[in-house]
């Protein structure tokens, strides 16, 4: 089979599955992202603010969210913004090809990003809860409520990245005159 008719029928396919494709693009975005987000908090981390994680923080608040140093909400708010800004321009431009208000779309985009921040953490301090009251401890049950934390969000991400923040203008029809 030809490299042209192989790339007719991926292309059929993404037309004909348009939606389930935009979906796709979505967590693969929202996957390469979180990498380079994990990277960035890492070297962060283990680097330049390696000195201030001893320095405690003790606001219930940041607390909940799990940030308990300085070291580690520097590097959370850096590793945190260049994993979402990356999330923010691959689903504008490749995912779902918005060209509503950019600005608005940020503000809307800010907006989800800190509700999101703060269930998750909220979400994840319950599902630990839930875990140690109930003896399901140790590296794989952390492993099994990080993928569940991790991927509830997507049950409302999705719906407001694609039909709220990244949005694509409907066109103007034209009267038939």
């Amino acid at each position: 089979m030809s490299e042209e008719k192989k790339k007719n029928v991926f292309v059929k396919w993404t037309e004909k599955h348009a939606e389930f494709w935009k979906f796709v693009k979505f967590m693969i975005a929202g996957g390469g992202s979180s990498v380079v987000e994990l990277v960035v908090h890492m070297v962060l981390l283990n680097t330049a603010f390696a000195a201030l994680t001893n320095q405690a923080i003790t606001n219930p608040t940041l607390n909940m969210i799990g940030i308990t140093s300085k070291g580690y909400l520097y590097t959370y708010l850096i590793s945190t913004t260049v994993g979402y800004t990356i999330a923010f321009i691959l689903n504008r431009k490749i995912t779902f090809k918005a060209d509503s208000n950019p600005v608005l779309s940020m503000i809307l985009y800010f907006i989800m990003v800190v509700m999101t921040i703060f269930a998750n953490g909220w979400i994840g301090s319950a599902m630990t809860t839930f875990a140690i009251s109930h003896n399901l401890t140790g590296n794989f049950w952390n492993l099994i409520i990080k993928i569940i934390g991790m991927a509830i969000p997507t049950l409302w991400t999705y719906p407001i990245n694609r039909f709220v923040i990244h949005r694509k203008k409907k066109p103007l029809i034209e009267d038939d005159k």
